[in-house]
Protein backbone atom coordinates (compact mmCIF):
# COMPACT_ATOMS: atom_id res chain seq x y z
CA UNK A 1 0.00 0.00 0.00
CA UNK A 2 1.20 3.33 -1.12
CA UNK A 3 1.62 5.89 2.01
CA UNK A 4 -0.22 9.13 1.15
CA UNK A 5 1.40 12.52 1.71
CA UNK A 6 0.89 15.92 2.87
CA UNK A 7 2.10 18.96 1.44
CA UNK A 8 5.35 19.98 2.26
CA UNK A 9 5.36 22.77 4.38
CA UNK A 10 7.46 25.99 4.54
CA UNK A 11 8.25 28.28 8.24
CA UNK A 12 8.63 31.79 8.39
CA UNK A 13 11.39 32.51 10.78
CA UNK A 14 8.82 33.90 13.01
CA UNK A 15 7.22 30.65 13.20
CA UNK A 16 10.46 28.71 13.84
CA UNK A 17 10.87 31.43 16.79
CA UNK A 18 7.86 30.23 17.93
CA UNK A 19 8.47 26.92 17.64
CA UNK A 20 11.80 27.49 19.24
CA UNK A 21 10.47 29.41 22.52
CA UNK A 22 8.06 26.34 23.13
CA UNK A 23 10.22 23.37 22.57
CA UNK A 24 13.05 25.08 24.83
CA UNK A 25 10.78 24.44 27.28
CA UNK A 26 10.49 21.18 26.99
CA UNK A 27 11.96 17.71 28.28
CA UNK A 28 12.96 15.69 24.93
CA UNK A 29 10.23 13.07 25.56
CA UNK A 30 7.89 16.29 25.83
CA UNK A 31 9.68 16.92 22.78
CA UNK A 32 8.71 13.83 20.95
CA UNK A 33 5.35 14.16 21.85
CA UNK A 34 4.74 17.72 20.87
CA UNK A 35 6.06 16.86 17.40
CA UNK A 36 3.32 14.92 16.53
CA UNK A 37 0.91 17.78 17.95
CA UNK A 38 2.25 20.62 15.31
CA UNK A 39 3.05 18.25 12.74
CA UNK A 40 1.39 15.59 10.51
CA UNK A 41 3.39 12.30 11.03
CA UNK A 42 3.52 11.98 7.15
CA UNK A 43 5.35 15.36 6.88
CA UNK A 44 8.20 13.81 9.91
CA UNK A 45 11.52 12.39 8.38
CA UNK A 46 13.72 10.86 10.72
CA UNK A 47 17.07 9.70 10.31
CA UNK A 48 19.44 7.65 11.94
CA UNK A 49 23.45 6.50 11.32
CA UNK A 50 23.06 3.69 14.64
CA UNK A 51 25.98 5.11 16.08
CA UNK A 52 27.60 5.54 19.62
CA UNK A 53 24.37 6.51 21.22
CA UNK A 54 21.83 6.35 18.46
CA UNK A 55 19.48 4.29 21.32
CA UNK A 56 18.73 7.43 22.72
CA UNK A 57 16.28 9.04 20.39
CA UNK A 58 15.10 5.82 18.87
CA UNK A 59 14.20 4.12 22.29
CA UNK A 60 12.16 7.42 22.45
CA UNK A 61 10.64 7.79 19.29
CA UNK A 62 9.75 3.91 19.66
CA UNK A 63 7.76 4.28 22.81
CA UNK A 64 5.95 7.61 20.96
CA UNK A 65 5.37 6.72 17.61
CA UNK A 66 6.59 3.27 17.13
CA UNK A 67 5.40 3.24 13.29
CA UNK A 68 8.06 6.09 12.47
CA UNK A 69 9.77 5.79 9.77
CA UNK A 70 13.50 5.65 10.37
CA UNK A 71 16.19 6.39 7.66
CA UNK A 72 19.29 4.79 7.66
CA UNK A 73 22.16 5.88 4.89
CA UNK A 74 23.92 2.51 4.23
CA UNK A 75 27.05 4.07 2.56
CA UNK A 76 28.33 0.54 1.98
CA UNK A 77 31.71 1.35 4.15
CA UNK A 78 29.67 0.89 7.65
CA UNK A 79 31.81 -0.96 10.07
CA UNK A 80 30.26 -4.25 10.69
CA UNK A 81 29.78 -3.81 14.22
CA UNK A 82 27.70 -0.46 12.99
CA UNK A 83 25.36 -2.84 10.96
CA UNK A 84 24.60 -5.51 14.20
CA UNK A 85 23.76 -2.53 16.29
CA UNK A 86 21.31 -1.42 13.73
CA UNK A 87 19.64 -5.01 13.92
CA UNK A 88 19.58 -5.27 17.63
CA UNK A 89 18.24 -1.79 18.22
CA UNK A 90 15.28 -2.23 15.35
CA UNK A 91 14.97 -5.91 17.23
CA UNK A 92 14.69 -4.41 20.48
CA UNK A 93 12.70 -1.64 19.72
CA UNK A 94 10.70 -2.92 16.80
CA UNK A 95 11.61 -0.05 14.30
CA UNK A 96 10.88 0.51 11.14
CA UNK A 97 13.73 1.46 9.15
CA UNK A 98 14.57 1.58 5.87
CA UNK A 99 18.15 1.95 4.44
CA UNK A 100 19.21 4.36 1.68
CA UNK A 101 21.91 4.19 -0.37
CA UNK A 102 23.50 5.62 -3.40
CA UNK A 103 23.27 4.43 -6.73
CA UNK A 104 25.45 1.51 -7.99
CA UNK A 105 27.63 3.49 -9.99
CA UNK A 106 28.11 5.72 -8.08
CA UNK A 107 28.96 3.95 -5.54
CA UNK A 108 31.08 2.18 -7.09
CA UNK A 109 33.04 5.29 -8.47
CA UNK A 110 34.10 5.58 -4.67
CA UNK A 111 35.12 2.75 -4.39
CA UNK A 112 37.47 2.22 -7.15
CA UNK A 113 38.55 5.50 -6.65
CA UNK A 114 38.77 5.50 -3.05
CA UNK A 115 37.77 8.89 -2.78
CA UNK A 116 37.33 8.79 0.95
CA UNK A 117 41.47 9.29 0.62
CA UNK A 118 41.82 11.46 -2.48
CA UNK A 119 38.43 14.05 -1.61
CA UNK A 120 36.20 13.07 1.56
CA UNK A 121 33.80 15.80 0.34
CA UNK A 122 32.82 13.71 -2.76
CA UNK A 123 32.68 10.66 -1.15
CA UNK A 124 30.54 12.18 1.68
CA UNK A 125 28.48 13.88 -0.56
CA UNK A 126 27.78 10.59 -3.18
CA UNK A 127 26.81 8.62 -0.87
CA UNK A 128 25.34 10.01 2.22
CA UNK A 129 23.84 13.49 1.09
CA UNK A 130 23.12 13.12 -2.47
CA UNK A 131 21.00 9.87 -2.05
CA UNK A 132 18.93 11.40 1.12
CA UNK A 133 18.04 14.69 -1.47
CA UNK A 134 15.83 12.28 -3.42
CA UNK A 135 13.34 11.56 -0.31
CA UNK A 136 13.60 14.93 1.58
CA UNK A 137 11.69 17.34 -0.66
CA UNK A 138 8.46 14.70 0.46
CA UNK A 139 9.10 15.86 3.84
CA UNK A 140 8.54 19.23 5.84
CA UNK A 141 10.34 18.38 9.06
CA UNK A 142 13.60 16.62 9.71
CA UNK A 143 14.39 14.68 13.18
CA UNK A 144 18.35 14.37 13.65
CA UNK A 145 20.11 13.56 16.88
CA UNK A 146 22.62 16.01 17.43
CA UNK A 147 23.64 17.78 20.38
CA UNK A 148 25.38 20.67 20.83
CA UNK A 149 28.47 19.61 22.71
CA UNK A 150 29.59 17.69 19.54
CA UNK A 151 31.00 20.50 17.38
CA UNK A 152 31.56 24.37 17.01
CA UNK A 153 28.99 23.85 14.06
CA UNK A 154 26.53 21.89 16.25
CA UNK A 155 26.65 24.51 19.31
CA UNK A 156 25.55 27.37 17.00
CA UNK A 157 22.22 25.19 16.17
CA UNK A 158 18.54 26.10 17.57
CA UNK A 159 16.23 23.22 18.41
CA UNK A 160 14.89 24.24 15.25
CA UNK A 161 16.45 25.34 12.34
CA UNK A 162 15.46 26.03 8.48
CA UNK A 163 18.19 24.13 6.40
CA UNK A 164 18.19 23.80 2.63
CA UNK A 165 14.47 24.13 2.31
CA UNK A 166 13.85 21.80 5.50
CA UNK A 167 12.78 22.78 8.85
CA UNK A 168 15.55 20.45 11.13
CA UNK A 169 14.65 19.50 14.24
CA UNK A 170 16.80 18.74 16.86
CA UNK A 171 15.30 17.17 20.21
CA UNK A 172 18.60 16.62 21.80
CA UNK A 173 20.26 19.63 21.11
CA UNK A 174 21.14 20.45 25.06
CA UNK A 175 21.27 17.36 26.22
CA UNK A 176 24.84 17.29 27.83
CA UNK A 177 27.20 14.58 27.47
CA UNK A 178 26.66 13.80 31.44
CA UNK A 179 23.20 13.49 30.43
CA UNK A 180 23.11 11.35 27.84
CA UNK A 181 25.65 8.86 29.40
CA UNK A 182 23.03 9.09 32.29
CA UNK A 183 20.05 8.22 30.53
CA UNK A 184 21.32 5.59 28.53
CA UNK A 185 22.65 3.98 32.17
CA UNK A 186 19.04 4.71 33.70
CA UNK A 187 17.83 3.05 30.99
CA UNK A 188 19.88 0.39 30.22
CA UNK A 189 19.94 1.31 26.56
CA UNK A 190 22.85 -0.47 24.52
CA UNK A 191 26.15 1.51 23.37
CA UNK A 192 27.26 0.77 20.13
CA UNK A 193 30.29 -1.78 20.47
CA UNK A 194 33.30 0.25 19.17
CA UNK A 195 32.71 2.60 22.39
CA UNK A 196 34.26 0.33 24.21
CA UNK A 197 36.98 0.51 21.59
CA UNK A 198 37.78 4.28 22.18
CA UNK A 199 35.10 5.09 19.60
CA UNK A 200 33.27 7.84 20.60
CA UNK A 201 31.67 9.09 17.41
CA UNK A 202 31.21 6.41 14.47
CA UNK A 203 30.71 6.86 10.93
CA UNK A 204 32.38 5.17 7.88
CA UNK A 205 35.17 2.35 8.43
CA UNK A 206 37.63 4.40 6.33
CA UNK A 207 37.59 7.78 8.15
CA UNK A 208 37.24 6.78 11.79
CA UNK A 209 39.43 6.26 14.31
CA UNK A 210 39.22 6.33 18.11
CA UNK A 211 38.94 9.42 19.69
CA UNK A 212 36.73 12.28 21.72
CA UNK A 213 33.42 13.55 21.04
CA UNK A 214 34.52 14.02 16.90
CA UNK A 215 37.62 14.12 16.76
CA UNK A 216 37.71 10.88 15.28
CA UNK A 217 36.03 11.33 12.31
CA UNK A 218 38.36 12.37 9.19
CA UNK A 219 41.26 12.11 10.72
CA UNK A 220 43.82 14.05 9.49
CA UNK A 221 41.61 16.56 7.88
CA UNK A 222 40.00 19.67 8.75
CA UNK A 223 36.54 18.35 7.52
CA UNK A 224 33.91 18.04 10.59
CA UNK A 225 30.47 17.59 9.14
CA UNK A 226 29.85 15.02 5.96
CA UNK A 227 27.21 17.66 4.28
CA UNK A 228 23.59 16.14 5.55
CA UNK A 229 23.52 19.16 8.48
CA UNK A 230 25.14 21.82 6.89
Amino acid sequence: MQESLVSKKIYSKEEIKELNDKYHKLTVEERVHQLYHDFDEREVMLTSSFAATSALLLSVFSKCNPKQKIYFIDTGYHFPETLDYKKKLTELYGLNVASVSAGKEDHEYTSTNQTWKTDPELCCSINKVKPLELIKSKFSVWVSGLMSWQSDHRASLDIFEERGGILKFYPLLDVTEKERDQYIEEHKLPFHPLIAFGYHSIGCKHCTVPGEDRSGRWNNSPKTECGLHL
